[in-house]
């Protein structure tokens, strides 16, 4: 049996503002395009052993969220796979199928804070909010080649949380 955390972030051309320090009085400078261009990136991360699996979907749907279930199931096909994750609406959907080797445990409602892939993401949109990119394929590459730039170690150090790891141990 393994314990998974897993949520969705989306990712896209509008660039994040940023603070940054200037003189007082001075405005900073920053480049703004108005292209609404993105894409959801799908992770479950194994908080014990920093094992991961992502994957790249169009939208964030109760369809999309079948999809990554199946795939994430072929992935870790051996053993029984617990995946905390939020309450969102398409998480909840009923028509969508679970695989056998997938049991869902649902987070309390409105408690971001509780799911350690929060930090990932917010690890992640940290590195590449301080380029401009005017292709959704040329960030595809870099969010991809800072996931493929992770240690399990380094996953597991990010998405560790104590109370977190205490429970599945007690398991």
């Amino acid at each position: 049996m393994r314990v998974f955390v897993e949520d969705e972030s989306r990712v896209g051309l509008f660039p994040t503002p940023i603070r940054r320090i200037t003189a007082r009085g001075i405005k900073p400078i920053q480049q703004v395009q108005h292209v609404f261009e993105s894409y959801y990136l799908y992770g479950a991360v194994e908080p014990l052993s920093g094992q991961s699996f992502f994957f790249e979907l169009p939208v964030f749907s109760g369809d999309c969220f079948e999809v990554f279930l199946r795939e994430f199931s072929k992935h870790f096909w051996d053993g029984i796979n617990i995946m905390i994750l939020d309450n969102a609406t398409p998480h909840k959907a009923k028509r969508i199928a679970v695989p056998q080797n997938v049991m869902l445990l649902f987070l309390p409602p409105y408690s971001p804070e509780l799911n350690p892939m929060e930090r990932l993401w917010e690890d992640i949109k940290s590195r590449v909010s301080h380029f401009f990119y005017t292709r959704l394929e040329d960030l595809k590459n870099t969010v991809a080649s800072i996931l493929n730039s992770y240690s399990k170690s380094t996953i597991a150090s990010i998405t560790g949380y104590k109370y977190l790891i205490n429970a599945i141990n007690a398991l």
